[in-house]
């Protein structure tokens, strides 16, 4: 009953999340573009959003009850060792292992013409892996995340800004930096970081929690630059891409029967890294009770059955409309719509994000309501509307993509000094967490579409979305910051840091040399 009571209340919240971009593809099916889009794309459209809304209850209650548990767990238990030097291996090589894992960044790898697949996913997973150990080092020393975003984001631009680094990587490095932190990464990056920070026990050490994303963002966007150096392949394009047309219903059942068992198996695939892990750990280390276990097996399940509905959902359904949108709209004589349409996409679709969910209530959790998951939504979504409103208006305009994230990086950073720590820590975490596989299989596929339709070059202005995406929650979330600032000067109290009783058992931890 307590399963069936946490479904059914993640099923409104997806139901509410979705059913307005439903809405605006169906208004515009019967207006701007009527006559364009088949009733069986559509159709392929409306079943894709409810495999979409089935699939994100069940894998934000799979998180809530497996991911987040093992993950902090294995971060409470890690930081008993003692052992500075362990900490740092684990955490490189579980940052390694769940990146591999994440589906979004092979949604991205597969469609990116200059660099193997393979190699792209490797270069990746090595930058979160390493700059997930430099976050367990920041949380032990006390280290202010502005500074080492400040140092490391300075040195991306200066690599950006040299002749060292291809044009055509510019924006394929900060997609994979986007991209990596999504449904699975998510959950068990941020519940590590809750485990981690039980080393501490002053009152910053749940503010210092939060960041893991955040830095794990940088790190792949570091290793992709430098695999731009090695292959210096500039002057690529990318493939022409066909807009998907069924020719009848069979063919659209066809698809979604084999995509199905196609993502289990790319979810199995996924999951069962992080499970070896875990149950190693488990056999030689945490020794957790059976009861734990087999509410842990079932939070697994979910979390599966989820994640492969809704990637079934999003890429049968969603990618194709989303590139039969751009590309429709991006032909006719009013392709300007595409700005505003963005913008209006964008606002809604953050909602729909399946980490989203996990990131707002951790927040509230911790800052006992200090900063409320509605008013995070709503800053989030307004990041996200402006941002893709952005990456459409590159589209037909061809603005540099250095031209619009040079300057909101350096304004965000200089931001980071002014406002409250925590306010910096979850808005650069939400930058990361808000670009996951709803932009990745229909914002990118609509600026995609639109690519193809006015002839733009889908390397340079097709991709970018997701840097946008990511980008724009760090100047929206910590405009929050400014606001409770301005407050706290006013009487009202900054958000308070809650600590749980997990966290106060390792208070007392000594470390080694």
């Amino acid at each position: 009953m307590q399963y069936l009571r946490g479904f059914s209340e993640k099923l409104v919240e997806a139901v509410r999340s979705v059913l307005p971009i439903v809405v605006i593809v169906l208004v515009l099916s019967m207006t701007l573009l009527r006559g364009e889009i088949s009733g069986c794309m559509l159709t392929g459209f409306l079943l894709g959003a409810v495999l979409l809304v089935v699939g994100s209850a069940f894998f934000t209650l799979g998180a809530d009850i497996s991911m987040m548990p093992m993950g902090e767990e294995t971060g409470a238990h890690l930081v008993k060792s003692r052992k500075v030097w362990l900490i740092v291996l684990m955490c490189f090589i579980i940052g390694c292992i769940i990146t591999i894992a994440e589906p979004d960044l092979k949604v991205l790898a597969d469609q990116v013409p200059i660099v193997e697949s393979n190699v792209l996913i490797y270069a990746v997973a090595a930058g979160i892996g390493i700059f997930l150990a430099l976050s367990f080092l920041r949380i032990l020393f006390q280290i202010r995340l502005s500074y080492i975003l400040l140092f490391f984001y300075a040195l991306i631009f200066i690599l950006i800004l040299s002749p060292l680094i291809p044009n055509d990587f510019v924006a394929i490095a900060f997609d994979s930096g986007g991209v990596t932190t999504g449904p699975i990464t998510v959950p068990f990056i941020m519940a590590l970081g809750l485990g981690l920070a039980s080393i501490r026990g002053d009152k910053t050490a749940q503010e210092d929690s939060f960041g893991l994303v955040a830095l794990c963002s940088v790190g792949p966007i570091l290793t992709v630059l430098l695999l731009g150096i090695i292959s210096g392949t500039d002057g690529v394009t990318a493939g022409e891409q066909e807009v998907t047309e069924y020719t009848g219903i069979s063919q659209l059942l066809r698809d979604f029967v084999h995509a199905i068992p196609e993502y289990a198996m790319e979810v199995m695939g996924a999951l069962l890294p992080i499970l070896i892990f875990f149950l190693l750990y488990q056999f030689f280390a945490l020794r957790l009770p059976k009861r734990t276990l087999a509410r842990l097996g079932v939070g697994l399940v979910y979390t599966a059955l989820g994640l492969t509905l809704f990637l079934a959902g999003v890429n049968v359904g969603f990618m194709p409309m989303g590139f039969k949108i751009g590309h429709a709209l991006g032909e006719s004589s009013y392709a300007w719509i595409l700005v505003p349409l963005g913008a209006l996409i964008g606002y809604f679709i953050v909602a729909a994000e399946p980490a989203v969910h996990v990131l707002k209530e951790q927040v509230e959790d911790i800052t006992e309501g200090g900063i409320s998951g509605k008013t995070m939504g709503i800053a989030l979504a307004i990041g996200v509307s402006v941002s893709a409103g952005v990456s459409l208006l590159r589209v037909l305009t061809g603005i540099p993509l250095l031209y619009i994230l040079l300057p909101c990086y350096a304004a965000a950073l200089v931001i980071s000094f002014f406002v409250p720590p925590i306010y910096t820590t979850v808005s650069f975490d939400s930058g990361g967490v808000a670009s996951g596989p709803m932009t990745a299989t229909f914002l990118l596929p609509l600026a995609q579409g639109a690519c193809a339709a006015v002839g733009a070059n889908q390397l340079t202005e097709g991709f970018g979305v997701v840097a946008m995406v990511a980008m724009t929650p760090l100047l929206t979330i910590q405009m929050l910051g400014l606001i409770a600032r301005l407050k706290s000067r006013t009487g009202t109290a900054e958000p308070k840091i809650a600590l749980t009783d997990g966290e106060i058992l390792c208070f007392a931890v000594e470390w080694e040399d």
